[in-house]
């Protein structure tokens, strides 16, 4: 179910300039809306506004967090297929992909490539297949080579 704007919107706009499917619209000091249809219930939003005024598919009121709390992920690349589900995922275009880091590995392996766009949705971990990928508030690392 997709988030939704409360009446305790002050229309200041910071929902709708995280937004990655672009789903926020409104104007300066009035209520903004969610289109459900381009929402992709990432809840970036809910997890930005300082009125407390998005409301997630469930209904529950969602909590601002400091943006440096935002969990973001962590790469078990001993468990990775490089399959790159998690880069063709996310929808901010933060995971990249490194060089071969395996010794002997020919392949290119996922890492976050900028931080600041990462909006902790977490969307990379919920398709990665083999579970190589964890959600944490932690500073990134990368697990060691074998």
């Amino acid at each position: 179910m997709p988030y939704t704007i409360t009446e305790k919107c002050s229309g200041c706009g910071a929902c709708g300039r995280i937004c990655p499917a672009v789903a926020i619209s409104g104007g300066k000091k009035t209520v903004h809306r969610i289109d459900a249809g381009l929402c992709i219930e990432c809840g970036a939003c809910g997890r930005l506004c300082p009125e407390e005024a998005i409301a997630d598919g469930s209904g529950g009121v969602c909590r601002p967090l400091k943006k440096s709390q935002w969990p973001k992920p962590r790469f078990d690349l001993r468990a990775c297929l490089a399959c790159v589900s998690c880069v063709e995922t996310c929808p901010t275009g933060s995971i990249g992909l490194a060089g071969a880091v395996l010794p002997g590995s020919p392949h290119n392996y996922p890492r976050l490539e900028n931080s600041k766009t990462c909006i902790g949705c977490g969307f990379c971990a919920t398709d990665c297949p083999v579970d190589a990928i964890v959600m944490s508030s932690e500073p990134q690392q990368n697990s060691p080579a074998p």
